[in-house]
């Protein structure tokens, strides 16, 4: 069974995404959940883009960093929106990576804060909804879509959602839309059994 590293988004770790989490451990995969913002839980988006502004990035790469240390390799890095940029940096550099499951954010190759080329036979599925400004309409759907034409689709899985909510698979927030989570978690649940 692969183990997964499922990094939360800039609203913190929340119920939400412990909830999301708890669902992939039902298929029976080990799933761990770092808290990269030591409890806090900002009220919106806006307030959680200030806090990681607060934070550093460097301490955040610190506690990233920190979250890794005993685990194997071989993990399936994931992540919700920030969490999403967190967990392909570790899948594109990291080495002993089994995949990647990024929700709601995909950084494109060629961008100037780019993490590299992709790596060789690295599958990775990039989920969203259709018009969320911050995936769809910022350029993150599209760059997904470049990877997957270039690596095809066997590798590369970009899966749409009816709709403009960003983090609508958490269940602690508004934007929470449950008929869609369900389907991401059937997705991600099957592409995680195809590493088995």
């Amino acid at each position: 069974m692969p183990e997964v590293v499922l990094f939360h988004h800039v609203q913190g770790l929340t119920d939400g995404v412990r909830a999301f989490a708890e669902e992939l451990r039902a298929g029976g995969h080990t799933v761990h959940t770092p808290d990269l913002f030591d409890g806090e839980r900002p009220a919106t988006i806006e307030d959680g883009i200030a806090l990681v502004g607060r934070i550093g990035e460097e301490t955040i790469d610190a506690r990233i960093d920190e979250a890794l240390v005993g685990l194997p390799q071989e993990l399936v890095y994931a992540g919700f929106s920030f969490g999403g940029g967190a967990g392909q940096r570790l899948a594109q550099t990291r080495p002993g990576a089994r995949g990647a499951l990024l929700y709601e954010s995909f950084v494109s190759l060629t961008a100037r804060w780019a993490f590299g080329p992709w790596p060789d036979g690295l599958p990775v599925q990039v989920h969203g909804m259709d018009k969320d400004p911050y995936f769809a309409l910022e350029g993150d759907l599209d760059a997904a879509r470049e990877l997957a034409e270039a690596i095809g689709p066997q590798l590369a899985e970009v899966f749409t959602y009816p709709g403009d909510g960003h983090l609508f698979t958490d269940s602690s927030l508004p934007s929470y839309d449950p008929a869609a989570t369900a389907l991401v978690l059937s997705r991600s649940r099957e592409f995680l059994d195809r590493l088995r």
